[in-house]
């Protein structure tokens, strides 16, 4: 199971996009959203979570948590306890993590980048702590996964399925988008 986190603010596109490419992955995506059930994006877009965070269970059958930038959005998923929890069961796991846009500097502000190659919104990497600050779109260090904004979404969302169901699946999705 895949969760993604969405908090009042969050980047549309940076939710969506890689929620819809895992889905067509057939993994299992389950949304959730912090502070209510109907969370309202940065641009005005509500969207019913199918669950709340506080009805998240971490256990066997997690394999991948997503977050996604936009503002206040990232704000809003750095209080929320459960978020947090979340984070620190996956890094205690080496479960994958995904984070894009300004989302990575939760993992920074926790010290979970030290050493790692990541990026994020420009003007954020200040935020990044300790982390190795990459050139790439979208990068992969261990099990974590930070992507820089917004435009990479697709890419973003297209990592997310090699690691959730491999390379060949990841492919299969790119060419089924017409994705260059």
């Amino acid at each position: 199971m895949i969760y993604v986190f969405l908090a009042n603010g969050f980047e549309e596109m940076e939710a969506l996009a890689p929620i819809d490419l895992l889905r067509r992955a057939e993994k299992e995506v389950v949304t959730v959203g912090v502070g209510g059930k109907v969370i309202t994006g940065a641009h005005g877009i509500p969207v019913t979570a199918d669950i709340t965070e506080s009805e998240i269970v971490l256990g066997g059958e997690l394999e991948m948590i997503v977050l996604p930038g936009g503002m206040p959005g990232t704000l809003n998923l750095e209080k929320s306890g459960a978020v947090q929890i979340a984070v620190d069961f996956c890094m205690d796991r080496e479960i994958c993590i995904g984070a894009i846009c300004a989302a990575p500097t939760i993992l920074g502000h926790k010290g979970l980048l030290e050493g790692r190659e990541a990026i994020a919104y420009p003007g954020f990497e200040t935020q990044l702590t300790g982390a190795v600050i990459s050139d790439k779109i979208v990068c992969q260090s261990g099990n974590i996964v930070t992507a820089k904004s917004a435009g990479v979404s697709v890419e973003f969302g297209l990592k997310l399925v090699e690691i959730a169901a491999g390379a060949p699946e990841a492919k299969r999705q790119r060419n089924a988008i017409c994705c260059q």
